[in-house]
């Protein structure tokens, strides 16, 4: 029998960023972090919900491999991409390819999907899943992408752009999980948490 989460056996995150930090800190959901440090480079002809899959996958065996070394409860993992007419866009090289992606979504409907998987620290899957969001950039201005590009916001995220940031006066519409957008399902992980007896009760 594997511990509960708590503050002396927290949910070890796979991840460095700081938007699933603060969802999961949010959630009151103790955690201690150790980045996966993969290759993310798409393989060719590689199906989008394929890829994201494999990743974190890869993600998860890297971080297991590590988290045995501190207290912990468990391990989470994840990875999030935006997809336009089955491409991945993945984060931009620099502004100009910041401008270019947000020009292809702009007044046009995207699909983010979040892939997760919740481990014990013996590398046991408790949970893993996709999750799926539809978001509706409005018909921005060239000036209004390239101002937005211009403030480095979105050069770390994948399609581009933050949902939570100053990128929300783009959205016009999303369909499904806001976290999801962000970079992890909150509703979703803590079902699986509570599911699996990682955590006792919630909230």
């Amino acid at each position: 029998m594997h511990p509960r989460l708590s503050s002396d056996t927290p949910l070890v995150l796979g991840s460095a960023s700081p938007r699933r930090r603060d969802i999961l800190t949010g959630l009151g959901i103790p955690i201690t972090i150790l980045p996966a440090n993969v290759d993310e480079s798409l393989a060719a002809n590689e199906a989008p919900l394929a890829y994201v899959e494999r990743i974190v996958a890869a993600k998860l065996r890297g971080v297991v491999s590590r988290a045995r070394a501190v207290p912990a409860a468990a391990v989470l993992v994840a990875d999030t991409i935006v997809v336009l007419d089955g491409e991945v866009l993945g984060k931009p090289e620099d502004v100009a390819d910041a401008e270019r992606l947000l020009s292809l979504l702009a007044g046009r409907q995207h699909r983010v999907h979040t892939r997760y998987a919740i481990a014990t620290p013996d590398g046991d899957i408790v949970a893993a899943r996709t999750v799926s969001s539809d978001v509706t950039l409005r018909a921005a201005s060239p000036a209004e992408i390239a101002g937005y590009a211009r403030t480095g916001e979105g050069l770390d995220k994948a399609g581009a752009y933050a949902i939570q940031g100053v990128g929300a006066f783009l959205v016009e519409r999303i369909d499904g999980s806001y976290s999801n957008v962000v970079g992890l399902p909150a509703c979703e992980v803590v079902l699986d948490l509570t599911q699996s007896g990682l955590l006792e009760r919630f909230p």
